[in-house]
């Protein structure tokens, strides 16, 4: 379910994960009240999620909306990719994020479906291996999402160039060092006799 709220056009597309009835037991019987799970995204590399809870599910999930616009993520992407394989727990969730061929599309289900599509990466594969809840899926997907790094900014850490990561993390021979080629020996000419 996607919504737009708001009296403008906003850059972000909202996505209601979840939908919750919650029911507090006061002395006259049961206070129902809900609570709402919503992912935002530009669809460009920025995600966020946010929980709301309300007496109403509209307030619910506008409180949501503005919670997951106050936290978001930038997700580093190499292509329409991710730049490496993650595995993350958090709490009970468990979440597997794996980068995938162009063209190959987002291979997820549930509540992880929708962190991975409104962040903007296009071609992934994820498995969630821990708990089915939806509210820590989605806050282990968007944790994995944060701790990926590219070549560069590990290189930035470092204080090395990203060329000389990439030669590094090559697997194989090791290439030679450069050196000047060196000329064949030079062979006598010899002429013929007659």
């Amino acid at each position: 379910m996607s919504y737009q709220y708001g009296r403008g056009q906003s850059e972000f597309t909202e996505k209601v994960v979840h939908l919750n009835r919650v029911a507090k037991v006061v002395k006259g019987g049961r206070r129902f009240s809900f609570s709402a799970l919503v992912v935002v995204g530009d669809q460009n590399g920025r995600v966020g999620a946010g929980l709301g809870k309300a007496g109403e599910v509209p307030e619910a999930i506008r409180k949501a909306v503005e919670s997951a616009k106050k936290h978001l993520i930038t997700v580093p992407m190499v292509g329409t990719t991710i730049p490496h394989e993650i595995r993350l727990k958090k709490g009970a969730a468990k979440v597997l994020l794996k980068p995938a061929a162009p063209g190959t599309g987002i291979r997820s289900g549930g509540a992880m479906r929708a962190v991975v599509e409104l962040s903007g990466v296009k071609d992934m594969i994820t498995k969630s291996l821990g708990t089915n809840n939806p509210v820590n899926t989605v806050r282990a997907t968007i944790a994995a999402l944060q701790a990926l790094q590219t070549a560069d900014s590990i290189a930035q850490a470092r204080g090395k160039p990203a060329e000389e990561l990439e030669r590094l993390s090559r697997r194989g021979k090791k290439p030679e060092a450069e050196a000047a080629p060196v000329a064949p020996p030079a062979t006598p000419v010899e002429e013929p006799v007659g």
